[in-house]
């Protein structure tokens, strides 16, 4: 028989009577004066783009739409294999903050949906394609494929397949910046799915902790692999996840390429200026599932053309041209120009060597033994 452990009635009483309410209220109260008296980055406002830059905007986001509809032909007709992630309807977020990082001093790291984001960087679509098609040709000299790119050359360090990985690598890159007082900005997008990952939460403690120069992207395609953020997240309000760590967030419209600059030139500003991290949430959609073998039956069609239709990243750049006077003529160049260069990607990427099977054993190891 166990022996009876006896606690004063008072102890319990003590142990599950709540605190007073006028003194939890008083807490509440200083917490959140708290919270409103911290430093916050300013409100973003859209970018003021000259005649040029907008036509350049829009010239690489037409390239990343003309560039990924190729590369899921490509895929239909069995050149491109195992996944391929397409990144059609946010071609606003990779152009709109990459356009204000300085090449050569930031470094950018993604996720598996990453072509846009290396094409944002101006690298040479011919060896993306040649990569997603697995020849010797390729950015990884055809054995990273679609979701593996890797350029040290332009600071862009991948093309990660498990979700959420790339962020804690982001902080390391970061930490790498500081380090070495090169005034560089990492740049670390992850998508609405991964932001319910642990390690994101890991790294967001140690990047507050350090104060890393470190710019956190949620791409908030709505969708993750297949299940509605409202679904799959109890804070669907995805800015704010970063609060718990001290680290503002900012939610910004992921369609207006204006927009997203603007966000962008207020979080550089507070990372360059030794403020630490900040979280952007942008309100993105992308247009096919999730993968090329994803059919999508989680959403209508019609939702898919509603979208197109009224929020579209490229037809608000082109209001935007028509705005400052661009006419059809000029955009009919650009057009013909962007899908020229995607199709010599494609043939450079169909006629290229695959790899030599001595590959197989190259880049396993630090050293070749």
């Amino acid at each position: 028989m166990h022996a009876q452990i006896k606690i004063p009635l008072k102890e319990i009483i003590l142990a599950t009577t709540p605190a007073k309410k006028s003194a939890s209220k008083k807490a509440s109260v200083s917490e959140d004066a708290a919270r409103a008296n911290r430093e916050r980055p300013t409100e973003p406002v859209p970018y003021k783009a000259t005649k040029e830059e907008l036509l350049k905007f829009y010239r690489d986001m037409l390239l990343i739409r003309r560039f990924e509809e190729k590369a899921g032909q490509l895929y239909g007709l069995g050149l491109i294999g195992g996944f391929c992630h397409l990144y059609i309807g946010q071609e606003a977020v990779a152009i709109g903050l990459q356009s204000a990082l300085t090449p050569g001093k930031d470094s950018v790291i993604t996720g598996y949906r990453d072509h846009g984001h290396m094409l944002a960087y101006g690298i040479d679509p011919n060896v993306i394609m040649a990569e997603l098609t697995g020849r010797a040709a390729g950015i990884s000299k055809g054995k990273g494929g679609s979701m593996h790119m890797f350029s040290t050359e332009h600071k862009f360090y991948g093309g990660h397949g498990i979700v959420g990985a790339q962020v804690s690598l982001g902080a390391g890159l970061a930490f790498g910046h500081k380090y070495a007082n090169d005034g560089g900005v990492c740049l670390a997008y992850f998508g609405d799915g991964a932001s319910n990952q642990g390690q994101v939460y890991e790294s967001f403690n140690m990047a507050e902790l350090w104060k890393l120069p470190i710019i956190f992207v949620i791409e908030n395609n709505q969708y993750a692999m297949g299940t509605s953020v409202n679904r799959a997240s109890s804070e669907d309000q995805l800015y704010r996840r970063g609060e718990s760590f001290r680290i503002p967030g900012i939610q910004v419209d992921g369609m207006d390429v204006l927009a997203v600059r603007g966000a962008a030139e207020v979080a550089l500003d507070w990372v360059r200026s030794g403020k630490g991290p900040v979280l952007l949430e942008m309100k993105t959609y992308r247009y096919r599932g999730h993968s090329m073998s994803d059919p999508a039956k989680y959403r209508s069609r019609d939702e898919v053309q509603s979208v197109r239709d009224n929020s579209d990243p490229i037809e608000g750049c082109k209001a935007y041209l028509a705005e400052m006077g661009v006419g059809a003529d000029v955009l009919k160049v650009i057009e013909k120009e962007i899908r020229t260069i995607v199709n010599e990607s494609a043939d450079f990427a169909e006629t290229s060597p695959e790899p030599d099977l001595a590959e197989l054993y190259t880049d396993v190891l630090v050293e070749q033994y």
